[in-house]
C-alpha cells in the first residue's frame, strides 16, 4: 500500500554536495559591498581578500604561524598545488577510500611518478591511519565527499614525524575538528560547509611545509599558477591576499558573508553542531528503517556532512536504478533536490548535512524519502 504524500515540506530543498546550500540568511542584498570592477591589487581588493584570510583563521582557530592562502581552482588546484610544490622530497604515503582521494593517487602515482606506497579501502570504509609511515609525506582525505566516511582523529599521527601531512579537507573544514599540529598543508573550497561560490581554494601551510618549500626544488617544471616560492623564498603575498590570479570578487564577497554569518551563530562549535544535529536526524531515520542504512560501516567513521546511504531491501534487484528513481522522484516532488550517489560510488543516496542546512529542512524531508521508496518498490 502506498503512502500518501507528507502534508510538510522542506523550506529549502536543497541538498547537494557542492556546491551547497547557502547560509539560511543568506540574500543577494548582502552581496551589495563586493569590490565588483575594482582591481584586486587596488586596496579594497586586497583588503578584502585579507579580511577572507583572517576570518578563516579566526573561525577555525589556525595557529597564527601558519600561513594560509587564497588559491585558484578550488580545493582540487589548492591541493594540486601543494602536491606539485612539495611532493618528491621523500617516498609518499598516498591514501584513498574514495574517489577524489583516488585522483591524488593517480596524480602521484602516474604523472609525479613519485616513490609511492598506495593505502586503498572499499566505499563505506577507511584506511589503518596508524599503520602508515609517517617518514614519508602522507596525501590523504579528511572527509570522503563522495564516500561518506571521515577520519575520526588525528591521534595516530605523530608529533614527531619526519615527513609532511597533505590533507584534503574540503568537506570536513568548518563542519569537523582539524587537528591543526598533525596537520602540515590543509586544503577546502568555498562551497561547502559555508556554502560558498566555487572556483577558490585555501591553502593552509604549517611551518614544516614553507620549511620544505624554501629548501626543495622538484625535478619537475612547476607551472606559474602553482610556484609558491621565488629566489628560494616563499610569496609571502600570496598569503596576505595577492592572489595567483584574478579572483572573482563577488565569490569573495559571498564568503565573506558566510564568514561572517558563522561568526555570529557562534563560531566553529555552533557549526558544527548544526551539522551534527543534522547528520543525527539522518542516522536516527536509518535506525528506525530497515531498508535504508549508513555506507560508512563503521560509526565511528561516519561523515557528519556528506551522508551517504544505501538501500538495503531485498525486493530491489537494480541498485543504481532503484536510487535513481528514488531521487529523481524527489526532485520532481521539490523536496529534495541533487541528493543522488556520486557517479563512481556505490549505488545510493547523498544527503548534505553541512551548517548552511536546516535540520528542519532534513526533518521535513525524510517523511518524503519514505514516500518516494515506498511508491518506487510498489511501482
Amino acid at each position: 500500500m502506498a503512502l500518501p504524500k507528507p502534508a510538510t515540506r522542506p523550506e529549502n530543498p536543497r541538498f547537494s554536495s557542492g556546491p551547497c546550500a547557502k547560509p539560511p540568511t543568506w540574500t543577494l542584498d548582502a552581496l551589495s559591498d563586493a569590490a565588483l570592477g575594482r582591481s584586486h591589487r587596488a586596496a579594497v581588493g586586497k583588503a578584502k581578500l585579507a579580511e577572507a584570510i583572517d576570518l578563516t583563521r579566526e573561525i577555525l582557530g589556525i595557529p597564527a604561524d601558519y600561513r594560509i592562502g587564497i588559491v585558484p581552482a578550488s580545493d582540487t588546484g589548492a591541493f594540486e598545488m601543494a602536491m606539485w610544490s612539495l611532493l618528491g622530497e621523500r617516498p609518499a604515503q598516498m591514501v584513498a577510500w574514495e574517489s577524489f582521494g583516488a585522483g591524488w593517487v593517480t596524480d602521484v602515482v602516474k604523472q609525479l611518478k613519485i616513490d609511492a606506497t598506495v593505502h586503498t579501502a572499499e566505499y563505506g570504509e577507511i584506511v589503518d591511519m596508524a599503520a602508515l609511515n609517517y617518514d614519508n609525506d602522507v596525501c590523504f582525505t579528511w572527509n570522503g565527499t563522495t564516500s561518506g566516511v571521515r577520519v575520526p582523529s588525528g591521534d595516530v599521527i605523530p608529533d614527531n614525524r619526519a615527513g609532511l601531512t597533505l590533507c584534503d579537507a574540503t568537506s570536513a573544514a568548518f563542519a569537523q575538528e582539524l587537528p591543526w599540529d598533525k596537520l602540515d598543508v590543509t586544503t577546502f573550497s568555498w562551497q561547502k560547509v559555508m556554502g560558498g561560490e566555487a572556483a577558490h581554494g585555501m591553502l593552509v601551510l604549517s611551518p614544516r611545509a614553507v620549511e620544505r618549500l624554501e629548501n626543495y626544488t622538484p625535478a619537475w617544471p612547476l607551472p606559474k599558477i602553482f610556484r609558491l616560492t621565488k629566489g628560494g623564498k616563499l610569496i609571502e603575498g600570496i598569503f596576505r591576499g595577492e592572489t595567483i590570479n584574478t579572483p572573482s570578487m563577488l565569490a569573495v564577497e559571498d564568503y565573506l558573508t558566510a564568514l561572517k554569518w558563522g561568526r555570529a551563530i557562534g563560531g566553529l562549535d555552533a557549526l558544527i553542531h548544526r551539522a551534527n544535529a543534522n547528520a543525527q536526524a539522518i542516522w536516527h531515520f536509518c535506525a528506525a528503517n530497515d531498508w535504508i542504512e549508513n555506507l560508512a560501516a563503521d560509526p565511528a567513521t561516519r561523515s557528519n556532512t556528506s551522508v551517504c546511504l544505501k538501500f538495503t531491501d531485498a525486493r530491489i534487484t537494480d541498485g543504481a536504478a532503484f536510487a535513481k528513481a528514488v531521487a529523481k522522484r524527489l526532485a520532481d516532488q521539490g523536496v529534495a533536490l541533487d541528493i543522488g550517489a556520486y557517479r563512481d560510488a556505490p549505488a545510493g543516496l547523498r544527503i548534505w548535512c553541512g551548517a548552511t542546512v536546516e535540520t528542519s529542512d532534513i526533518q521535513a524531508m525524510l517523511p518524503w524519502l519514505a514516500w518516494a521508496f515506498e511508491t518506487e518498490i510498489n511501482a
